[in-house]
This record gives C-alpha cells, structure tokens and sequence, in this order.
C-alpha cells in the first residue's frame, strides 16, 4: 500500500511535535536546576514537613499535649471549618474561626485573646489543610503560639474527648 503524501505529512508533523516538546522539557529542566531559586521536582509533601516552619519549627502538637493543655485549660482551640460543620459537632469550648470567611470572624475572636495565648487549630481529616492555613495566618497577626492538632476533630472523637454541638446535646 502506498502512503499518501498527507500520511508523510502527518507523519513529519507528529515527529516535529514531540521532538519540540522533549526539547521544551530539557531546556525547562537545565534552566530550573541553574537558578538560584529553583522550584523543587521532588518534594517531601509529608503531614510533617508541611507542618514545619522554615526555621525548622515544627507546627504540630501531639494530641497527648493538646489534651492535658485542654484539661488544664492552658489553650484556646479553634476550630477552622466552616461554622455548619463546627455547630454540628466541636471541641468542647472551641472558638470556631473558619477559615473560608477568616476576615469576616477573625476581629471578634481576637479581642478576647491574649497574645501570649496558646492556641490549637484544628480542622478534619489528615489532609485537611485549614488549620495549617488559620495557623500561619494567626501567627502573621502576632499569636506566636499557635499549634495544629492534625485531623483534630476526628482524633479528639476517636479518644473520647469533651466535646459538644448540635449532635451532641442530650
């Protein structure tokens, strides 16, 4: 069978193409690995390394700690999901300052809290990345003692902990 001159075409174009994007790639690569401020290929996206700020403080608290800060009422916990979830179900005493509406929440929380308060975010589930979010920006408003507990709703439950809400009233 003989091939079409449209086929041969086709056939010039596709091999154009990927050699232009191989191409591409390399040239992204040595470019990326010569600057200063190179963007990381392989990360370490680890609960732990997420949670580390960049002098190599550490975010998180164990739950064993945050619980004896709890039963001492030694912290402030807030509770960084959106207030439906938080009125069905919270931390007994939490705050709740959502994160998705943190401007709107955030000047009523502050005034009550002293700044050399420790405070423990939380959120739900291990990837839940709102409480990490509420953190940082807790710290860059000037709580230097800010703490994520790590899928905190769900381990606070899971051990029996004080809590309260619309699902928890008798």
């Amino acid at each position: 069978m003989q091939r079409t001159v449209f086929q041969l075409h086709l056939n010039d174009v596709a091999r154009q193409t990927f050699f232009i994007l191989f191409l591409s790639v390399v040239i992204g690569f040595a470019v990326n690995m010569i600057r200063p401020d190179s963007i990381t290929v392989i990360a370490d996206w680890s609960t732990e390394n997420r949670l580390t700020s960049d002098s190599g403080e550490t975010l998180i608290i164990p739950l064993s700690l945050a619980k004896a800060l709890f039963e001492k009422n030694e912290a402030v916990f807030m509770d960084a999901r959106d207030k439906n979830q938080f009125e069905l179900g919270h931390i007994k005493g939490a705050k709740n300052l959502p994160w998705h509406a943190v401007d709107d929440y955030f000047m009523d929380i502050a005034q009550d809290l002293p700044n050399d308060a420790v405070i423990i975010t939380y959120c739900d589930g291990e990837s839940c990345d709102l409480s990490h979010a509420l953190a940082l920006f807790l710290r860059n408003m000037g709580f230097n003692r800010v703490k994520v507990l790590v899928n905190g709703w769900t381990v606070w439950q899971e051990m029996n902990l004080p809590v309260e809400g619309d699902s928890y009233e008798d």
